[in-house]
């Protein structure tokens, strides 16, 4: 049983409201290494996808990701939104045309958002980037999808957990990628905002797929 549009839609719709709800955290923890601004940013594009999708439902999952996408692009200031919308984009060009997402689906589309964060922020593993939560995420998906068995939930969830194993990660990493490698040693000891927001989607789509 794979999800649908409208299934992909909602779960969008409940990533808007736990981004409304760690607004302020995402803005002071970016405060702390960066301009202050992920949390305020983050919120208006996905306030913006909220009203897109309410104006019209696409009818592929791949189309909703795209119109997440070029709504992030537009509606989005700073690094992050190139970077999630191009992660939405390439994950919306994976699942092509198909009519629901099942397990591989999901795990490819997961594979392509971390090639085209990593393809347009040129960041790797111990950056203290995003890709520090989405590495460990993809992952844990594709291992999760290998067991008997397993649903979207289960994939999901396995790629949640990581996410956020990969996050907490970020506290001891110095910089190297964007603003915050401007403080060099001294981002050591801060969690990365970015990292923090991209395991805060995968928890909410992971809950969303239970």
């Amino acid at each position: 049983m794979g999800c649908t549009a409208s299934g992909v839609a909602d779960a969008l719709r409940a990533v808007a409201v736990v981004v409304a709800e760690h607004r302020a955290e995402l803005i002071e923890l970016d405060r702390a290494i960066g301009d202050g601004d992920h949390g305020e940013n983050l919120n208006r594009g996905f306030t913006a996808v909220v009203a897109a999708l309410d104006a019209k439902t696409p009818e592929t999952p791949g189309a909703v990701l795209k119109l997440v996408a070029t709504t992030l692009i537009s509606k989005v200031g700073g690094a992050a939104g190139p970077l999630y919308g191009t992660a939405f984009l390439r994950a919306a060009t994976s699942l092509g045309d198909k009519s629901e997402v099942d397990v591989d689906a999901a795990v490819a589309a997961l594979r392509a958002g971390l090639e085209g964060v990593q393809a347009r922020g040129k960041a790797v593993a111990g950056d203290k980037t995003m890709v520090d939560a989405l590495l460990p995420a993809v992952a844990a998906a594709e291992q999760a999808a290998g067991t008997e068995g397993a649903d979207l939930a289960a994939v999901l969830t396995a790629a949640a957990d990581a996410a956020a194993g990969g996050y907490q990660s970020t506290m001891d990493m110095v910089a190297r990628k964007g603003r915050a490698s401007y403080l060099g040693e001294r981002s050591a000891g801060h969690l990365d905002p970015g990292a923090r927001s991209t395991s805060l989607l995968l928890a909410t789509l992971a809950k969303a797929a239970r």
